[in-house]
């Protein structure tokens, strides 16, 4: 009896070790279910990854953007809104005199070209 429980549990070790060592089976032998769902999966990965722009335009839970969020997304992303402004008046705010403004008219400078990036 023994010997019986001994010779199974090796059988069963052995056989163990050489599932461990074969090879994984290549993706083409998965169930057409899973292999559908993959792509998808793989190119909401990809999508961040992607140089530019387009690749940057992900939400905060970090799916991809669509449809008018993505068309903003992109547009202020180019520099096609004010948001590149304020850097380009703030190297522009030099008074007559060479020297940076400051106060208000600095403020009223701003403001003014801010204004007309728009």
């Amino acid at each position: 009896m023994n010997r019986i429980i001994a010779g199974l549990v090796a059988g069963l070790f052995s056989v163990g070790i050489a599932y461990a060592q074969a090879p994984a089976q290549p993706p083409a032998a998965q169930p057409a279910a899973v292999t559908t769902a993959a792509p998808a999966a793989k190119a909401e990965l990809a999508a961040p990854a992607a140089p530019g722009c387009e690749g940057k335009a992900v939400s905060k839970s970090g799916k991809p953007l669509a449809g008018a969020a993505k068309a903003a997304f992109i547009k202020k992303c180019e520099g096609g809104s004010s948001a590149a402004a304020p850097s380009s008046c703030a190297d522009k705010a030099v008074g007559k005199n060479g020297k940076p403004l400051a106060g208000a008219a600095k403020t009223a400078f701003m403001k003014k070209c801010e204004a007309d990036a728009k």
